[in-house]
């Protein structure tokens, strides 16, 4: 249980530090230590976050080349918050396969409903569904029996 909440923390903090580096233009490296500096007595997965804002952002142009034909509109259309969960669904999906699709999946639409537009999470939660299907193809298959 620990793990999961510290871990779900973690991403909520690596949300927020996307929006930030997509919004100021800031390295990574100044964002997660002044995240770290502000959140130095609250308990989150420290590593998971580094692995998720510094892959996050490395990857970007990827990630987005995953994302945007999936999309039910232009990419960039998509509000910058939206943006910042799927590409952090995004990754989970490609570079952590130890991790279930479905909770990448959850995990994200929790998130869109914290922090995105009021039924942000629908297009969020259809378009990462797409994505897991095309990057999960073998663990979705297998969860839909066949």
């Amino acid at each position: 249980m620990s793990i999961t909440s510290d871990r779900s923390r973690a991403r909520r903090y690596a949300v927020q530090a996307l929006y930030e580096w997509q919004v100021s233009g800031n390295s990574p490296k100044e964002i997660e230590q002044q995240f770290l500096i502000e959140h130095h007595t609250r308990k989150f997965d420290r590593p998971y976050f580094n692995e998720l804002l510094m892959g996050v952002s490395e990857q970007a142009d990827e990630l987005d080349t995953e994302i945007a034909p999936l999309a039910d509109r232009p990419y960039n259309e998509i509000d910058i918050v939206e943006k910042a969960i799927l590409r952090l669904g995004c990754f989970e999906l490609k570079n952590r396969i130890d991790i279930p699709y479905r909770v990448v999946i959850n995990e994200a639409i929790e998130l869109t409903k914290t922090f995105g537009a009021d039924k942000a999470h629908r297009f969020v939660n259809g378009t990462m569904d797409k994505l897991a299907e095309k990057l999960r193809q073998v663990e979705v298959a297998a969860k839909k029996g066949g």
